[in-house]
């Protein structure tokens, strides 16, 4: 947490903040490089709206198999792209931010253009609704002002302590 203790999305009192840095953005979500999939939140306001973006280039792991030759970017990398950004909606608040956010629905997800190295994808997320520890959001993304990928997103948070992983079905 930043050790004046405000919360990362939050301005000198409190309020709505237009950026939010990589740095802030990895004290807000848990993933980490290659899975942090934002690199600068532009426009913020907590548990209603975020607008973020990711630049693309041919280092991304992801584009050396998907595909040789003709790297695309995968659309399953899309939408955990704008679920990240959805995640800093609800992360953000100090109510939940010790709570993990799971992808546990994709609806109405449609792919409309190909995402290539090079382009910057545009996202933005608008909260549709939240009840307890389920939210809905509504995901867009964007390259050159086109879009090319929408979905909604639901999500579920969790204590760490619920994501208790049985190692053994790796050796089934």
């Amino acid at each position: 947490m930043i050790e004046d203790d405000k919360a990362p999305g939050a301005d000198q009192d409190g309020a709505r903040k237009k950026t939010i840095s990589i740095r802030e953005i990895m004290e807000i979500l848990p993933h980490r490089y290659p899975m942090l999939l934002i690199d600068r939140i532009t426009d913020f306001e907590a548990l209603k709206r975020a607008v973020g973006y990711k630049n693309l280039t041919i280092n991304e792991p992801f584009f050396q198999g998907h595909f040789p030759g003709n790297p695309v970017l995968p659309g399953v990398y899309m939408i955990e792209a704008m679920a990240q950004l959805g995640g800093t909606l609800i992360l953000e608040p100090d109510e939940f931010h010790q709570l993990t956010p799971l992808l546990t629905g994709i609806e109405n997800a449609r792919f409309r253009r190909q995402v290539i190295p090079g382009d910057r994808l545009d996202m933005e997320v608008t909260m549709l609704r939240m009840r307890s520890r389920m939210g809905w959001v509504n995901a867009m993304a964007h390259v050159d002002g086109k879009l090319v990928c929408s979905a909604e997103l639901m999500f579920s948070l969790v204590t760490v302590a619920d994501l208790t992983l049985d190692p053994t079905v790796l050796h089934e």
